[in-house]
């Protein structure tokens, strides 16, 4: 419901807008992230900071794998309450939305992998982990388009019967989900594509109150599962047995602190060379502050497989110490450090309709001229 609400109600025009930047951090960046997260900390084994204990260099990247994943609901609840900018806020909720894919992605096959055994890998299988991931991602990209089409075309015959049109989106989701999973492939990306479809096209189909409904079940279910999520996590705090390495849980805070901002302020300043509203310093900065841990490296944490992970221990305690820090500090403090820093806010009021005429004139504009001059853009893509 968390990821359904996000997609539902996500400005698609600023997502796409900002699909490549988005793209680049999401992609690259969680890459860098996990490369520099795993050797880093194998590095420090051969050092007295862990207090002799030793880490291999699989297990390691599989461990910077699962920590890497910027998670979507804990930055969509956080950012959602400051009302920061379009911008902003779509550039930091879409990476934590394809970072939890990539995430995903380089967690099954550092795994595969460790199970392996590095000895044992080929370069086949290199090549295969990294087809997987255009695969996952495509794959429920593809399912979340098809199940919100046929979501569309559904509700064009429910003008007689109101009452199941907020059934209709919420079933449909629900399927392009299950079914994203039972062919493994990203029922995150499934999800969030199939209500940006729903919302471009369903809301025209249906009834005023059924929209309306609609709306509210979707934010008020998105609470409720947020609040078992972290419920559930604080249960585990307290009645799992876990394994305290202060060297470990330190060291990474603070790689996943320092990668971080370095991956925001190398790939932030490369996506400058082609947009048109550069991001700025501290809109660099807010995205490195809003690089939140959450469910997501939680979970990859707890499946962790002990007779071939020998560290899952040690890995799930630094995964719930870097969970909380960032979510409870973090969390806490970026809502003061936006108005510290007077980063530009969300803008309340709905455009009017001659702002509406003008943007889509000059959308129709755009369109005409890529196609004169023969070089096909988002506009003529958008307009398609």
């Amino acid at each position: 419901p968390i990821i359904l609400e996000a997609g539902y109600f996500m400005p698609n025009r600023p997502f796409f807008d900002n699909l490549g930047t988005i793209l680049l951090l999401a992609i690259v960046n969680t890459l860098f992230n996990t490369i520099c997260i795993g050797l880093t900390l194998w590095g420090f084994q051969f050092t007295p900071i862990y207090g002799g204990t030793t880490f291999g260099m699989l297990p390691c990247l599989v461990f910077a794998a699962l920590i890497s994943a910027v998670d979507p609901v804990a930055v969509l609840a956080t950012f959602s309450e400051i009302h920061v900018n379009d911008m902003l806020y779509i550039v930091v909720f879409g990476e934590s939305l394809l970072n939890g894919v990539v995430s995903v992605v380089l967690y099954r096959m550092f795994d595969s992998f460790a199970k392996i055994g590095q000895e044992n890998i080929i370069p086949v299988d290199i090549v295969l982990g990294v087809l997987s991931f255009f695969v996952v991602a495509l794959g429920g990209v593809l399912i979340g388009i098809i199940f919100g089409v046929i979501a569309c075309f559904t509700t064009k015959f429910t003008e007689h019967t109101p009452v199941l049109e907020p059934l209709i989106i919420l079933v449909y989701a629900y399927l392009a989900y299950l079914t994203s999973e039972m062919v493994s492939v990203s029922g995150i990306l499934a999800l969030t594509f199939c209500g940006m479809v729903m919302k471009q096209y369903v809301s025209f189909n249906i009834s005023k109150k059924s929209d309306a409904t609609t709306e509210y079940v979707l934010k008020m279910l998105s609470s409720i599962m947020e609040t078992i999520i972290f419920m559930f996590m604080g249960l585990s705090t307290v009645s799992d047995n876990h394994s305290w390495n202060t060297g470990f849980v330190l060291m990474t805070l603070f790689v996943c602190l320092l990668y971080r901002v370095i991956g925001i302020a190398i790939f932030a300043n490369l996506a400058n060379c082609w947009r048109l509203l550069e991001l700025t310093r501290i809109d660099m900065l807010i995205m490195s502050y809003g690089g939140l841990r959450g469910a997501i490296a939680f979970a990859l944490a707890l499946i962790l497989d002990e007779t071939k992970i020998e560290r899952k221990k040690e890995f799930v305690t630094a995964t719930i110490a870097v969970v909380f820090f960032t979510v409870f500090l973090q969390g806490i403090t970026i809502g003061p450090l936006v108005k510290l820093l007077n980063v530009r806010r969300k803008q309340v009021e709905e455009p009017t309709m001659s702002a509406k005429l003008t943007n889509r004139m000059i959308d129709h504009v755009m369109t005409c001229l890529e196609e004169i001059s023969g070089s096909g853009g988002s506009n003529s893509l958008r307009d398609k």
